[in-house]
């Protein structure tokens, strides 16, 4: 879906080059999760004065809200929304209602209340000729899989997958999925055929995780890996 929106920002200047960072016209965000967040200062830092336009940040209200008082409050980093000033700001921040459509960043971008113990939200995209979501930091949740099975177009699921089943009350005490959990949010998927591209798994796990997924036996499921890129 371009190069101009990121979702969540956890990772982005290792990701991508200082080039890159600067064609970042958008970054939508699932939670205020560190995990999420981690690299957003230091993004917003790199691009300072280079773009001549702010980079939009966009979530619910409860995520700015977060970002707000415990990141951009000039104690633990600047407010770059009032650098270099109120009037050219190097961050804006917009706020996202669930299940309402947004336009961003040439996608439509559509917020899900998920299940995770801080607010957090899926997110519907569709460019107009196709659509993917993704299912942000959840456990079991029924509001979400009512949004998929109600998405036209869609040619991929994203969903998080995090501990093994050896630490089902972990997970369920964080709001993650295990493969046994997956495996019963799967089934209320109303198709077969859609790819689901598995993320999110915690690195002490990934072994175990792998081999629990490979029991499965589902052949649509697909761990994804660093830089694998996709055309839906």
């Amino acid at each position: 879906m371009g190069d101009a929106l990121a979702l969540d920002a956890g990772a982005l200047t290792d990701a991508l080059t200082l080039e890159e960072q600067e064609r970042l016209s958008a970054i939508v965000l699932t939670h205020a999760h560190l995990d999420h967040i981690a690299s957003l200062p230091f993004l917003v830092e790199n691009v300072f004065g280079r773009t001549g336009r702010p980079v939009e940040i966009a979530a619910p209200a409860e995520v700015l809200d977060a970002l707000r008082t415990h990141l951009f409050n000039d104690v633990l980093w600047p407010d770059f929304s009032r650098l270099p000033d109120h009037r050219e700001p190097t961050v804006t921040f917009r706020t996202l209602a669930p299940c309402v459509p947004n336009a961003i960043g040439g996608v439509s971008v559509t917020p899900v209340v998920v299940s995770h113990v801080v607010p957090t939200f899926g997110y519907v995209l569709d460019d107009g000729a196709s659509s993917v979501v993704i299912s942000g930091d959840t456990g079991p949740t029924n509001r979400f899989w009512r949004q998929v099975n109600a998405t036209p177009g869609l040619k991929a699921l994203l969903v998080e997958l995090s501990f093994p089943n050896e630490l089902q009350r972990l997970a369920d005490l964080s709001g993650h999925l295990t493969p046994r959990t997956l495996a019963g949010e799967l089934a209320k998927l109303e198709r077969s055929d859609l790819p689901v591209l598995l993320y999110h798994l915690k690195p002490a796990y990934v072994a175990s995780l792998r081999r629990e997924v490979a029991a499965m036996r589902l052949p649509n499921l697909r761990i994804l890996k660093v830089g694998d890129t996709f055309r839906f």
